[in-house]
């Protein structure tokens, strides 16, 4: 497994590498000494006190603020006067009426996590065509991310036509060398750097994969913001494939929550292991409310973001190169959606305190949490662009980047 693949996905927007959660806090070892300082808590409360930041991620909002937020926008949203949810209906019906429609899909069905959610969408499509295979890409969030859940509770098995840091192609596809139930695509991928095919390139290896009469599943969580790489909408998008999850709370600043869409035929058999897996919930109005407000709020702006992701990406290059440091990279150039990553040969610990030490000092917080990746002192960091990001101007970025890079030895 990658050095990306020992890391676990852990909650916020912003998972894993963005959303700064380090585990438990530290506490005092054996022999009574005091701990190494809490890094996730000097983390957030860096950037909660930062003036500009390109994403605030929403693991350092307080419990009071989320919840005034809810409260604030859900009349918004949802029917104020209807009685509260029970085992699906009301709202959270509402919320999947609402992403059928945004995926011109004939029906949606909400799930408590997108783990649980592919895990019943590739077991139904299992048991339809016969085959338990599942063809995937390594680094796809099933194999990195939800500890072998697929074969170990699911029953499934999953061979890689690639291995290379990329979806795979239409004749990597059409030419592997043994029979699979399932094509599942994650759309974009994460840990090679939030990538995408082009249109083209993935209309040939869905149509790769149908030649070979399998069905298509696309791991959608971050879909929402694929539509200004892509030129295309959400619907067309979503039309390549049999069955798209999306997550509510990777993009669209939800507390948790996910959805499958696909013919109903499938939703009524996912509903029915939905129960089985333990997700069929009494109650989870806040979750679809805090959907619901995400599918208003934030989707409408995504594009502006991936626009803005691609002036703080060229910024950020000009601003390394201008610093002279030995080498850098940031990954895809230009980034396809408004998530990318940004490499620098240093090891994570060097970068970390220079990214923490720069927002106490300076109230800006330009990145959020490095990692090791590749060769011994090599780091790697994601970077997202969101609302608060908006307020960076290009020079505001190579400025800070300037600055990050004076912290360096």
């Amino acid at each position: 497994m990658t050095a990306n693949g020992a890391r676990d996905d852990r909650a916020g927007e912003l998972d894993a590498r963005t959303d700064g959660e380090d585990g438990p806090a530290a506490t005092k070892d054996g022999e009574g000494a005091p701990a190494e300082p809490d890094e996730r808590a000097r983390r957030l409360a860096a950037a909660r006190g930062a003036k500009l930041i390109l994403a605030r991620p929403p693991m350092g909002l307080t419990l009071a603020e989320r919840l005034s937020d809810l409260a604030a926008g859900a009349a918004g949203v949802a029917d104020m006067e209807q009685l509260g949810d029970m085992y699906g209906d009301g709202v959270v019906a509402d919320l999947e009426d609402e992403v059928a429609r945004l995926l011109g899909k004939e029906d949606a069905v909400f799930f408590p996590t997108g783990t649980m959610a592919q895990q019943v969408a590739l077991r139904c499509w299992a048991g339809r065509t016969g085959n338990a295979t599942v063809a995937l890409h390594p680094r796809s969030h099933p194999e990195v991310h939800e500890g072998g859940a697929l074969s170990v509770v699911s029953g499934l098995r999953t061979v890689h036509p690639t291995d290379e840091p990329r979806s795979p192609t239409a004749d990597e596809v059409r030419d592997f060398e043994e029979p699979f139930g399932t094509l599942m695509l994650e759309l974009p991928l994460r840990e090679a750097g939030y990538v995408l095919p082009t249109w083209e390139e993935l209309t040939d290896v869905v149509a790769a994969a149908r030649e070979r009469d399998a069905v298509v599943h696309f791991d959608g969580a971050r879909l929402w913001e694929c539509t200004t790489h892509f030129g295309r909408p959400l619907t067309e998008i979503a039309a390549l494939a049999d069955s798209v999850y999306v997550s509510f709370y990777k993009s669209l600043e939800g507390i948790a929550g996910a959805a499958l869409a696909g013919p109903r035929s499938l939703t009524e058999e996912a509903r029915a292991w939905r129960h089985r897996y333990g997700g069929l919930m009494f109650q989870q109005f806040p979750t679809a409310v805090s959907a619901l407000l995400g599918l208003k709020r934030v989707l409408p702006r995504l594009p502006e973001y991936v626009a803005h992701a691609r002036v703080v990406a060229d910024a950020l290059r000009d601003g390394l190169t201008a610093s002279k440091v030995p080498w850098s990279r940031v990954h895809p150039d230009p980034p396809h959606t408004h998530q990318f990553q940004v490499w620098l040969p240093y090891p994570p610990e060097v970068l970390n305190e220079a990214t923490v030490a720069q927002s106490e000092e300076t109230g800006t917080q330009l990145f959020w949490r490095w990692f090791p990746d590749g060769p011994p002192g090599l780091s790697v960091t994601e970077v997202t662009v969101n609302g608060p990001g908006l307020a960076w101007t290009a020079e505001d970025v190579r400025e800070a980047t300037e600055e990050f890079a004076r912290r360096l030895p």
